[in-house]
């Protein structure tokens, strides 16, 4: 007997008819003999549209409102499963995050996670119930309906795996596994049966939606091991586990791409202390996220400094670093999007040289100018022109041999 987590979301739970597909499959779990605790996204669309409302009601709608009514999403998915569940035999329980009694800080909107208070999982699961809870959600200490911002529901599975001890965390979504790159990108993609918590971070903060990166992070800090499954099929999807020798073997584990960038340049800005501190400060005041950074040093005391951002953040950006180059005294500030981020990872490039060589070459061999570079200790990411972004990823995947088992 084990003591297995699931989250479903998005289409695995897009209707009434899904729903029931998935009571199915947490039956045939349940009857193995494991204790099961179910989390639960919203259908698919319904946050979306529920926020739709909100900007109809109020064009700045208050964030605790906006809580309370995005909430109702998954109060509704839990509440179906387990009416589902109870019509087909089986003692379940639905919990609202409150109710679960996940406790949060008290940012509205991306909340998050403090604590979770297990007692009443563990009382229902004591009883044999198939606990429903919902996910995306919880309460700060005034007693506050919290959410925890897009793909906030992988964390509450995460977490509330951590907090029950759960021996495994499976995230059922529309994709069957984490692969060595996006399949719509390169046909010779191919699914790792495998994969590193630190890997999957980097992935994930390079662009990769199949995991929310904090829940990664989760299941890193405790130690939970996740399985990444498609809820329409059977087949074995990704283990994110620490690494272990046999992940070292492999240099490169994957390539990502992230088209959502855009380049700000301060043009010959004063090359001295505290200039840096003085461009990226108010970016940070403003919580804009900064990526990839690069400063070019010129002769007669002055440097070119280049960074990106989100292309969401891209106007606001561009309007804090003018004030800033006026204030600093550098001479003009250029912009520009157009570009993408492509990346290698992989943990045994920690013990292997010559990566940075080989996607350097992969890349000029395509005549493919590299803009911008920026590297940690499993992870080489180029700044490059989106047009050849396609390309690079096949060309990379391909110079890294991840197009085969072999």
């Amino acid at each position: 007997m084990a003591l297995i987590v699931q989250k479903y979301g998005g289409t695995s739970v897009g209707d009434i008819q899904r729903i029931r597909k998935v009571a199915e499959r947490v039956v045939r779990t349940y009857d193995k003999g494991n204790d099961v605790v179910i989390i639960l996204s919203a259908m698919a669309g319904v946050t979306d549209e529920l926020v739709r409302l909100a900007n109809e009601a109020s064009p700045s709608p208050d964030k605790r409102e906006l809580d309370v009514l995005l909430s109702t999403g998954e109060q509704t998915t839990v509440a179906l499963l387990a009416m589902i569940l109870r019509s087909m035999g089986y003692n379940a329980t639905s919990l609202l995050g409150f109710q679960a009694d996940i406790r949060t800080d008290a940012q509205a909107c991306s909340a998050r996670i403090l604590s979770i208070g297990a007692d009443r999982i563990h009382d229902l699961i004591k009883k044999h119930q198939i606990v429903v809870v919902a996910g995306f959600q919880g309460h700060d200490e005034n007693g506050n309906i919290t959410t925890l911002g897009r793909g906030g529901s992988d964390t509450s599975a995460v977490a509330i795996a951590a907090a029950i001890n759960a021996d495994s965390c499976e995230i059922y979504t529309d994709v069957d596994g984490i692969y060595t790159t996006d399949p719509n990108l390169c046909d010779k993609a191919r699914k790792l049966a495998r994969i590193s918590y630190d890997e999957m971070l980097e992935m994930s903060s390079l662009g990769t939606k199949v995991l929310q990166i904090r829940s990664v992070e989760f299941a890193k800090k405790y130690n939970v091991p996740v399985h990444v499954r498609s809820s329409f099929n059977e087949e074995e999807g990704t283990m994110v586990v620490n690494e272990d020798a046999e992940m070292e073997r492999l240099v490169v584990s994957g390539v990502t791409c992230n088209k959502d960038e855009a380049r700000i340049t301060l043009k010959k800005v004063p090359d001295q202390p505290g200039i840096s501190a003085n461009i990226f400060s108010p970016l940070a005041d403003a919580k804009i996220q900064v990526d990839m950074i690069i400063q070019n040093t010129r002769t007669g005391g002055e440097t070119d400094l280049t960074f990106t951002v989100a292309k969401g953040d891209f106007k606001r950006a561009a309007e804090i670093s003018r004030k800033v180059a006026k204030e600093i005294g550098a001479v003009d500030v250029l912009t520009g999007d157009g570009i993408a981020k492509v990346s290698v990872v992989g943990v045994g490039m920690k013990n292997h040289s010559g990566v940075a060589a080989t996607m350097f070459s992969a890349l000029a061999k395509e005549n493919i100018n590299i803009r911008l570079i920026s590297t940690s200790e499993i992870r080489i990411s180029c700044m490059i022109e989106e047009k050849y972004a396609e390309l690079a990823v096949r060309v990379l995947h391909s110079a890294f041999g991840l197009d085969s088992e072999s």
